[in-house]
Parts: structure tokens; C-alpha cells; sequence
């Protein structure tokens, strides 16, 4: 686990509970954003889980110009605040262009740069400056202890708010790998570290509403593996009604189950902090 704590609202993460980052994938009609966000409320109030509100404003990355990117930032970020106003939730969403970090910054606790990005200097540092938490996703090209070059980037504004996520690598083709070592690596950083779970099942080159562009089946798997490699925090995406979800149709998670979803991730989580994971030299 990360030997720095980074505050968000009234969550440290790094500290000794795991966090959760939750919500639809993207901005949808304001009652199902809503609605998830209810439902979170209750799952992290009975787990005593501190969660954060996560939904895209803009998803700059669809496959198709037919697919819905959302609503845009000026529209995207009332809904967010309305959910951080009635709630309580920090949020976190994603900016793909330098010139809606600013914005950004005003409504969002978290400012998450995409994996895709990850090295675009001018977007990250943009970020950095608005003085906010910065969620650094690791590129799918990046071997993960390269992922100090954009820390760096950030650290060179006077910003040392930084998260780290995995989300998997790309091995062959259309399919994510997530490889244990990476939380190691990422770890050596020393910044708190997220597994992004339902993004690391997606199957590229299929629309993600086919029922084929994610494979739910090794969510439990890959979480449980994650939780016990020592993460700080974990990545779920969540929806009402996954299948009528208008981007990650075949990753997200029903909201309904996040709970029991959850359990033992948390079991699993409060063994693994007992244990300082240390290196071993042969």
C-alpha cells in the first residue's frame, strides 16, 4: 500500500480503509445519476466504505461518432454538482482537453486523466495546476513504472495530490491483461493506487452494449486479486440497469449488487493491511 495519503473531501485515501469510486460510466438523464447515487449512498453508509462519485461528462473515446459521449462539460458538471450538493459524494470525472481543466476544477474533487492520455503533457499539467486531486489512469502501452514520468509532470506544478489506477495492459489484440506485478510498481511510486476492475474486463473492437464487450465473469476474480496485491482503492462502475447503459453497457456492474460485490473485498482488504508487503532478495 502507498506510503503517501492524499486527501479528498473527507477521505484520506492511502490510509487504512479502502476507498470506493462508483457511478455510471457516463452522464446519463439526471434520475438515473440520481438513482445510482442513492443506492451508493446506502452501500457505503452499511459497508462504511468511503465512496466517490464518479460519472464522464464527455467520453472522447467511443468508437463510433454514432455513440452517445454525454452531455458535455457545462451541462455534465451541474448534474455533478447537484449529486455533490444532495449527497455528499467527492466526484471525480475525466477531462480530455487542457482548456476544461479550469472548469473542471471548480465542481470536481478529482480531476481523472484517461489511460489514452496519460502522457499528454499540456492536458496533465493543465490538471495539476487547478490544485486538485489529479487520477492519473495507466496507459495501456506503459510498462507501469514508467508511470513516474507523468507523476512527475504533475510534482513539477507543486501538486503532490496524485492517484494512480490500473486498468490493465494490452496484450495481443482486444484484450486487457492486468498483471499483479503492475500494483508493485505502481506502489514504488508512492501514491495511493486504484484498481479500475470494470474497465480492465472491457473487450476492445466490440460496441460495449454487445453483451460480448466485457466479461463480468472474472470480475470476482480479478478484484479479490487486486484487493490482496495491496490497492489502496477500487474502481467500479455502476448503473440502475447496466444493460440499457449508454456507454460500458457490458462492463458496468449493477448498482443493486455492489453490495455483496463489496463484502469480500473488504474481508480480503483488512487481512492484507495486517502484512507489510516487503521486497525479498535471493
Amino acid at each position: 500500500m502507498s506510503n503517501k495519503k492524499v486527501q479528498v473531501g473527507n477521505i484520506s485515501c492511502g490510509s487504512d480503509k479502502l476507498f470506493l469510486i462508483s457511478g455510471p460510466c457516463v452522464i446519463e438523464e439526471e434520475s438515473i445519476m440520481l438513482r445510482t447515487a442513492e443506492k451508493l449512498k446506502e452501500v457505503s453508509e452499511r459497508l462504511q466504505i468511503p465512496l466517490i462519485y464518479k460519472s464522464s461528462f464527455q467520453k472522447d473515446n467511443r468508437s463510433s461518432v454514432k455513440y452517445y459521449d454525454g452531455p458535455g462539460l457545462d451541462e455534465g458538471l451541474k448534474v455533478l454538482q447537484r449529486i455533490k450538493q444532495d449527497f455528499g459524494f467527492p466526484i471525480l470525472s475525466d477531462i480530455h482537453y487542457p482548456d476544461q481543466a479550469a472548469a473542471a476544477g471548480e465542481v470536481l474533487d478529482i480531476i481523472q486523466i484517461p489511460a489514452y492520455l496519460c502522457m499528454q503533457t499540456t492536458l496533465v499539467v493543465a490538471a495539476a495546476k487547478t490544485g486538485k486531486v489529479v487520477n492519473l489512469k495507466h496507459g495501456q502501452f506503459l510498462a507501469p513504472e514508467n508511470m513516474k514520468h507523468p507523476v512527475e509532470k504533475i510534482r513539477s506544478t507543486g501538486n503532490e495530490n496524485i492517484i494512480l489506477t490500473e486498468r490493465g495492459y494490452t496484450f495481443g489484440y482486444n484484450d486487457l491483461i492486468v498483471d499483479p506485478r503492475s500494483f508493485y510498481h505502481l506502489n514504488q511510486i508512492g501514491y495511493p493506487v486504484v484498481f479500475d476492475i470494470t474497465h480492465a474486463i472491457r473487450k476492445y473492437g466490440i460496441p460495449s452494449a454487445d453483451a460480448k464487450g466485457g466479461a463480468r465473469e472474472f470480475l470476482p476474480t480479478l478484484s479479490r486479486a487486486g484487493v490482496a496485491a495491496g490497492v489502496d482503492g477500487v474502481f467500479v462502475e455502476t448503473h440502475p440497469d447496466p444493460a440499457k447503459a449508454l456507454c460500458d453497457a457490458a462492463s458496468q456492474l449493477c448498482v443493486n449488487d455492489l453490495e455483496e460485490f463489496m463484502k469480500p473485498l473488504l474481508e480480503i482488504y483488512e487481512i492484507t493491511k495486517k502484512y507489510e508487503f516487503q521486497t525479498v532478495n535471493y
